[in-house]
């Protein structure tokens, strides 16, 4: 979830995001200062020890000395400029010597030396463009860790009545971000949560998800209805998306009445447990076509009102869960694992989950994958009763 990303790791304690950029940024400069660093050519040295200790017992002259080259040439594997440098210089001057005292003649002695030399500066060169790419590389991956805390901003341990865990991982494990997307914020209505998964992969889908997100946190606070934050999603997709471009998203709400509100937009159906660890898959009554695509099939979105009771959890979750495989290419079953994973510590139960989930597909996953918990635990408010239309279009 590794942010596989908080991509897979404990829930951090919420600190300015500002903060947790440069940190982030930090950390992935210091790791690549340190993989940077000349250090001691162990691997070359050995290398050319080897090399000398079979020409002196074959005492065969010339026939040996080229392969000295092979110090130089595998430095920059392990090695910084400087340590590809001395493992050349090292190369030659043992060259010189062995070369002088087996009696090489001059001429065919300097074409050695002169290939050793001209091996040196090829690795030489190889290393330094090397280390280029590698700190390229390293920024590359401190602005998709800032960009990964913008978009899939730190969800906090608790939220009034709720406790909550989320855990993600990125298929581009390199990248650490994807187009899942989830958030959930408290607002004057209650909880409001969002978990998606963007049609396609790369920048494209990372820029739909922080769309996506940034029009939910705007509308969660504004619209009483929650039906009415999707219709805000919604529109704005219709402005910004392509033809063929959607995303699947379930989004849910937690009201002061205490009572759940799910609306299910092409998205897998959230697992329902009860106090007692029973599951359940809130399967939508009227299914609804994924965010983006209303205007090609005219149906609109129905909103689902459900108990939530003190001790019961809600699972949301996205497809890179139900459709990992194993080498049998059988699916991950998800409503069995939270069976027998769950417990009253939601970041104790996707910690299982996730674990078994690495473990099911062999240790890394093929696609992006997301889990969001929530567990109601507080005191529960006086339930209002069930408006007469139980679902309502918007």
């Amino acid at each position: 979830m590794s942010q596989a990303g908080h991509h897979g790791d404990e829930q951090e304690p919420r600190r300015p995001f500002r903060n947790r950029a440069a940190y982030a940024a930090a950390s992935v400069r210091r790791h690549a200062a340190r993989q940077l660093a000349p250090r001691t050519p162990v691997l070359p040295v050995l290398v050319l020890a080897v090399v000398v200790l079979v020409d002196l017992a074959g005492g065969a002259g010339l026939i040996w000395l080229p392969l000295l080259a092979a110090g130089p040439a595998l430095a920059p594997a392990t090695n910084g400029p400087r340590g590809v440098l001395c493992a050349g210089l090292l190369a030659t001057a043992l060259g010189a010597a062995l070369g002088i005292g087996h009696g090489v003649p001059p001429s065919e002695l300097t074409a050695v030396l002169c290939a050793l030399l001209a091996v040196t500066a090829a690795s030489v060169l190889a290393s330094a463009l090397g280390g280029r790419r590698e700190r390229v590389l390293a920024a590359v991956r401190s602005v998709a860790e800032a960009a990964q805390h913008a978009v899939l901003q730190p969800v906090p341990e608790t939220v009034g009545p709720f406790r909550v865990a989320v855990r993600y991982s990125a298929a581009a494990a390199e990248a650490r971000i994807g187009g899942d997307l989830y958030a959930l914020v408290p607002t004057p209505h209650g909880v409001r949560l969002i978990v998606g998964d963007v049609r396609g992969k790369g920048l494209p889908a990372v820029g739909t998800a922080a769309l996506v997100l940034g029009v939910f946190r705007e509308a969660a606070h504004d619209e009483p209805d929650l039906l009415a934050v999707v219709g805000r999603i919604e529109r704005s997709l219709a402005r910004n998306l392509g033809p063929d471009d959607f995303v699947t998203a379930v989004v849910a709400g937690c009201p002061p009445s205490g009572h759940l509100e799910v609306v299910n937009c092409g998205h897998a159906p959230p697992l329902l447990i009860s106090a007692s660890g029973d599951v359940r898959a809130v399967e939508p009554a009227h299914p609804t076509p994924p965010l983006g695509l209303r205007a090609l099939s005219g149906q609109a979105p129905h909103l689902q009102r459900l108990p939530f009771a003190v001790g019961e959890q809600l699972l949301l979750y996205t497809d890179g869960v139900t459709e990992a495989r194993d080498h049998a290419r059988a699916f991950y079953p998800l409503a069995e694992g939270v069976a027998r994973h769950v417990s009253d510590e939601p970041a104790r139960t996707l910690t299982a989950l996730h674990n078994e989930l690495l473990a099911h597909v062999g240790g890394r996953l093929h696609d992006d994958a997301a889990l969001l918990l929530l567990r109601k635990h507080g005191a529960d408010n006086e339930q209002a009763p069930l408006p007469p239309r139980a679902e309502a279009a918007l």
